[in-house]
């Protein structure tokens, strides 16, 4: 059989899978301690030493690639022009390339937002100003204010090209492309993504010491939300650009985030004005107060204690013990029914609340003119596909109840959040394999992530056996259906 090697370095599993390219399946999974701060190589070969023993062989792998999210990801600072605009493109460009914003700076970079910059400790900044022939001075001043700061990583310079030159003398180490907004209300973010993925591989992997798994993978080629998203956008245009899935959403909540894609055009509407930067066709948005982890009394104090209490079958002073209890250990896993109602509620309003965020609303407002239409974000009420990823809904017993949550309140005129899609469950994590594989054959990417995904509406009660698996990071098999 013709193998292939896709691994996912996280922030606690290194998560390996063994590819049958012929048939376009997963064969075999397994994950292992994420080792980042010893030797990565210690946590993946405990990876692979577990899947070698389910195939009960070492095949010989055709590729051998890599996504990694490991050491707090990939984290970026942008700083742009007008904070709807060109600092707005910026994100755009950071999030569509997996990166974790931890900063975001827009207008005249003050001795203040230097220091925050600093004190974030940015792997990459994004630097961008101007539409091409418009305002060329705050980009240059920001890159003196850069040149003198204890900053001392990767510039990529996304503005105002009449700026470029000037720019190129003050920060001389400074990577250019071409402008994330080139004129006004424009976006062209592909090559800033490019540029950073590029950062990412060159730079990045070695200074987060992945790279010290070379000598066992072919390569390490993305950051894991941009291959999951690359995963996602193969899925919405199949294989040769017109028979996918068409418009879809993946929401994916994690221990330290919920990361919400969406693949599709929004839909014009005729006689809505639409206000801000269009939006693009390929979205991420990063909630980073939404970790069901790392955050989850932001969770609470969001929805309301109350809410959170009621829905878990719990009092509120039991809440805030089992919320104490993550607090202190963030890797804790529920064991017993009360932390799994916690745990299922807690999902629940994470996926409310972060596609509501990434959805668009339309409201009306009265003008000289009369009442005017008018829509801000993007239109996600025709998707019609819906795909939840991520343990807490893959090892939900009902993971519908989970996914429901996205749907647009019928009750709730101004949003355009998704209205009847099909629900759906990446059910073997593939997504991120699909994006890896998709570099070297999108049919069998595309195959793969497509026949993990099952309906959302089947039960999918986890033994004990698959509960003991996620403390443990033995060998796990989805059950499969086939998506026409």
């Amino acid at each position: 059989m013709n193998f292939a090697l896709l691994v996912d370095f996280g922030s606690t599993w290194t998560k390996v899978r063994a590819v049958d390219l012929g048939e376009a399946r997963v064969v075999a999974s397994a994950q292992g301690p994420s080792t980042v701060t010893t030797d990565v190589t210690i946590g993946l070969e405990e990876a692979l030493a577990r899947l070698h023993a389910t195939l009960g062989y070492v095949p010989r792998y055709h590729a051998r690639l890599g996504s990694s999210s490991a050491a707090g990801g990939l984290r970026m600072v942008t700083v742009g022009l007008v904070r709807e605009l060109t600092a707005e493109a910026a994100r755009q460009a950071a999030l569509g390339a997996g990166a974790r914003l931890v900063g975001s700076f827009a207008y005249r970079l003050t001795r203040t937002d230097v220091r925050e910059i600093e004190t974030c400790l940015p792997d990459i900044l994004l630097l961008c100003g101007g539409t091409d022939g418009g305002n060329r001075d705050i980009i240059v001043q920001n890159a003196r204010a850069l040149s003198v700061s204890a900053y001392a990583g990767p510039v990529i310079v996304a503005g105002n090209r009449g700026a470029a030159d000037e720019v190129a003398e003050i920060l001389p180490g400074a990577i250019f492309c071409a402008n994330v907004m080139p004129s006004f209300n424009v976006l062209d973010t592909d090559q800033a993504r490019a540029r950073i993925r590029e950062v990412f591989m060159s730079r990045i992997v070695h200074a987060k010491g992945i790279d010290r798994a070379r000598g066992l993978l072919d390569d390490v080629v993305l950051p894991t939300p941009a291959a999951v998203l690359e995963g996602a956008e193969l899925l919405a245009a199949g294989p040769a650009g017109d028979d996918g899935f068409g418009p879809l959403i993946v929401v994916d909540p994690g221990g330290a985030t919920t990361d919400v894609h969406s693949v599709g055009e929004s839909p014009a509407d005729s006689g809505v004005v639409r206000l801000g930067l269009p939006e693009p066709h390929a979205k991420r948005t990063v909630e980073g107060d939404l970790g069901m982890r790392h955050n989850a009394a932001c969770i609470v104090e969001s929805c309301g204690a109350d809410a959170i209490a009621a829905a878990a079958g719990i009092d509120v002073a039991h809440l805030r013990i089992l919320l104490a209890q993550i607090a202190a250990d963030v890797e804790r896993l529920p064991n017993n029914a009360h932390e799994r109602a916690l745990e299922l509620s807690l999902g629940r309003s994470a996926i409310r609340l972060a596609v509501r965020r990434h959805a668009g609303t339309v409201e009306t407002v009265q003008t000289a003119q009369g009442p005017v239409r008018v829509q801000r974000g993007k239109d996600l009420g025709q998707v019609a596909t819906l795909i939840g990823t991520g343990g807490v809904i893959v090892h939900a017993p009902h993971p519908r109840e989970l996914l429901e949550a996205a749907l647009a309140d019928r009750g709730d005129p101004f949003s355009l959040g998704p209205r009847e899609p099909r629900l759906l469950i990446d059910s073997d994590y593939a997504l991120f394999a699909s994006g890896l594989l998709a570099r070297v054959d999108r049919k069998a990417a595309y195959e793969l992530a497509r026949q993990a995904l099952r309906d959302a509406g089947e039960v999918a009660s986890v033994s004990d056996s698959a509960r003991a698996c996620r403390r443990t990071g033995d060998t796990v098999h989805s059950p499969f259906l086939r998506i026409p």
